[in-house]
């Protein structure tokens, strides 16, 4: 593909800054692009590279100052690029169209127009499946399951019965929504299972890592709110609520009955108690445990979590501590010469 960075800037609502007459052949990292290529600053700390990159345009934020560069100036770079790599780069389905042979639907389930379903997928009885879904290879669906349209469904994923899938929901390999929570009673020496009825419902345009699981309720819904992007290796217990828009990376674990609210952001292998509720637009650092309720904007860190800016006064003076214990023992080798220079002014 080429395309005149006119045209492109004129895509994305940008403003070009020095040589108009540049074609874009590709999309490229700063430091190893080439003439041609159009690439991106979105971190300050990358603007180091703009002197030297051989990129034929840049794209950055319309603050930068101006330089010795083709400039596309734009709100967001980032999501700028994010956009033209969509179009520079968009690949071709790898399900066929139609139903595979292989593929089971169960008794008075209905299919939606124009949507795949691969080899040895199973779709349980009274399943409701949109307009435009891809299902691929092996994925099995339980009964009285939903799927709005435009979802996908990749290889190896299991949905258990009564969960609610709704548009354009994405959920990558191996992810399993709508397993028993972890609920029993100890009673004479040993567990009792607790039933686990309830069911899950998943918003639209949510985003469902790779060996992601999310527990059916007890009773009622595990709720994942709409926009919100959950990374791979994430555990969600029953009856959580995780609101909208909310972002949780990697190996993240939340226990039962926890509230996340909208527009959170979660560090990779944080952990929530269960029954807490951290409000809207919380940023929770990676690693952090969580053990106490969060109130809406907090910023925290550490285990168990604090305030980032405690965490950090209490990170540098624990930094200080080798100096001070050096500091004391100076000290105490003063005093006890002190002592002893009393003791014999004392004899004498």
């Amino acid at each position: 593909m080429k395309l005149p960075l006119s045209d492109i800037a004129a895509w994305l609502g940008a403003e070009i800054e020095g040589d108009t007459s540049v074609e874009i052949t590709g999309l490229a990292k700063i430091e190893e692009a080439n003439a041609g290529e159009l690439t991106f600053i979105a971190n300050p700390r990358y603007l180091k590279y703009a002197g030297v990159t051989n990129a034929g345009a840049i794209l950055v934020d319309r603050n930068v100052p101006s330089m010795d560069k083709t400039l596309v100036r734009v709100d967001n770079p980032y999501l700028a690029f994010l956009k033209l790599t969509q179009r520079f780069y968009a690949t071709e389905p790898t399900l066929e169209e139609g139903i595979h042979e292989t593929a089971i639907i169960g008794d008075n389930s209905k299919i939606g127009k124009n949507t795949r379903i691969g080899a040895y997928a199973v779709i349980g009885r009274e399943c409701r499946i949109g307009d435009h879904v891809f299902i691929y290879p092996g994925v099995v669906i339980d009964d009285h399951v939903s799927v709005g349209k435009d979802s996908v469904i990749y290889a190896n994923v299991s949905i258990r019965e009564r969960c609610t899938l709704g548009k354009r929901v994405i959920v990558h390999m191996g992810a399993v929504i709508g397993a028993d929570g972890f609920g029993f009673a100890f009673e004479e020496g040993a567990y009792h299972k607790i039933p686990q009825v309830g069911s899950v419902r998943i918003d639209d345009d949510v985003e469902i890592g790779a060996n992601t699981t999310i527990d059916r309720a007890a009773l009622g819904e595990t709720r994942i709110g709409k926009g919100t992007k959950l990374d791979n290796l994430i555990m969600i217990a029953h009856n959580v609520e995780v609101g909208e828009h909310t972002a949780i990376a990697a190996q993240t674990g939340i226990s039962g009955s926890a509230r996340i609210g909208n527009y959170v952001r979660v560090g990779g292998q944080a952990g929530f108690i269960g029954h807490i509720r951290v409000g809207d637009r919380v940023i929770v650092g990676a690693q952090a445990g969580i053990t106490r309720d969060a109130a809406p904007g907090e910023f925290l860190t550490g285990t168990p979590a604090r305030h980032h800016i405690r965490v950090k006064r209490e990170q540098a003076g624990a930094a200080k501590i080798p100096q001070l214990l050096k500091r004391v023992k100076q000290l105490e080798a003063r005093i006890a010469e002190l002592e002893r220079k009393s003791d014999q002014g004392g004899e004498g």
